[in-house]
């Protein structure tokens, strides 16, 4: 019935504003400059360029999920490193057994995935320092825990033996395989952020990260959207983990479970502009270059810490809405192009 009153009256006004949102120029843009980066690699069949790009693009990925509980719902987690780590642990488990890639990657991100739904239920009670004082211990329990769970390989970890890659041509192809993965993934989790940011369930979202109280009061059911917040952003992580993990090879509790990974996406996010689609797209990109300077840079390469902190310290004070808010009050015919 629907489909005959479009075509005597013309789209309704839902089916208007359902195809402006997904017509948006800003996003589009976006897909394009990071598959076009993304495919440079691809293209020129180039090693080094491809582990350049890989971490800008497990940047940009973890960036962009986490923007969905701290960007959106204002939530701040330092313990979004948690579920790449399990994620990764339960992927590496599964193929170290014999299950092919597409099956490990689902197992991680639905393993990290129900420990969101758990732990929604418990730590989101809490709000401000304490939900983010109590992410962090959920981090460190949870490597206590690994470090000494034997099917995960304690303290040693899990490593895959060679044979497990050739299934994928070996182990160079392999390589390969994991960056067009990652490339896959990362603009598909673009996608993601933007489909919650411009839905009703977005809108929820930002009216709690506005005011919880308020929200509740319009008819939100915050318990609720804050667990499905928290459990979107945690698959992309439990996945992205296991292509990260299968291209090393191995995984340790100290590699899997940094709290500094977590800060950085932080920074990250902030940097770029937190409740916004490009946001975490920019301030990944850009967090990543400024990561490859200090990392090479004898002077400061043991400050890279020290100076994400200060970094987030002055984002806060003099740019709190991020590179893309600066953007947009200094030039506002770009609004439209920033998503």
């Amino acid at each position: 019935m629907k489909a005959v009153t479009d075509v005597l009256h013309g789209p309704s006004a839902a089916s208007r504003v359902q195809l402006a949102r997904w017509t948006s120029p800003g996003l589009w843009l976006t897909l394009l400059a990071v598959a076009a980066l993304g495919a440079w690699p691809l293209v020129s069949g180039q090693a080094s360029l491809r582990e350049a790009f890989f971490t800008t693009l497990l940047a940009i990925s973890l960036a962009s999920s986490l923007n969905i509980i701290l960007g959106f719902t204002g939530y701040v987690s330092f313990g979004h490193v948690v579920f790449f780590g399990l994620g990764g642990y339960v992927g590496m488990l599964a193929l170290s057994n014999g299950a092919p890639l597409w099956a490990a990657m689902s197992l991680g991100g639905l393993a990290a995935g129900l420990l969101a739904y758990g732990l929604g239920a418990a730590i989101l009670r809490l709000r401000g320092a304490y939900f983010a004082l109590a992410t962090i211990g959920v981090n460190e329990a949870m490597r206590a825990f690994v470090n000494n769970f034997a099917p995960f390989g304690g303290a040693t970890g899990i490593s895959l033996k060679f044979t497990v890659y050739n299934s994928y041509g070996g182990a160079a192809s392999a390589l390969w395989l994991a960056y067009g993965l990652l490339l896959a993934i990362t603009l598909a989790v673009i996608v993601l952020s933007y489909a919650v940011k411009t839905s009703r369930f977005g809108l929820g979202l930002m009216a709690i990260r506005e005011d919880e109280d308020a929200a509740e009061v319009m008819g939100v059911i915050t318990p609720r959207a804050k667990t499905w917040a928290y459990v979107l952003s945690a698959i992309v992580p439990g996945i992205v983990g296991v292509i990260f993990f299968f291209k090393n090879g191995n995984i340790e509790p100290a590699d899997a479970f940094r709290l500094q990974f977590s800060i950085e996406t932080i920074v990250m996010v902030m940097l770029g502009g937190q409740g916004t689609v490009l946001g975490a797209v920019l301030g990944a990109a850009g967090y990543q270059r400024l990561r490859g300077f200090l990392l090479t840079n004898p002077l400061v390469k043991d400050l890279q810490l020290a100076i994400a902190g200060v970094l987030l310290l002055l984002i806060v004070l003099f740019i709190p809405a991020g590179i893309v808010g600066l953007i947009r009050r200094r030039i506002p015919a770009l609004r439209k192009l920033l998503v």
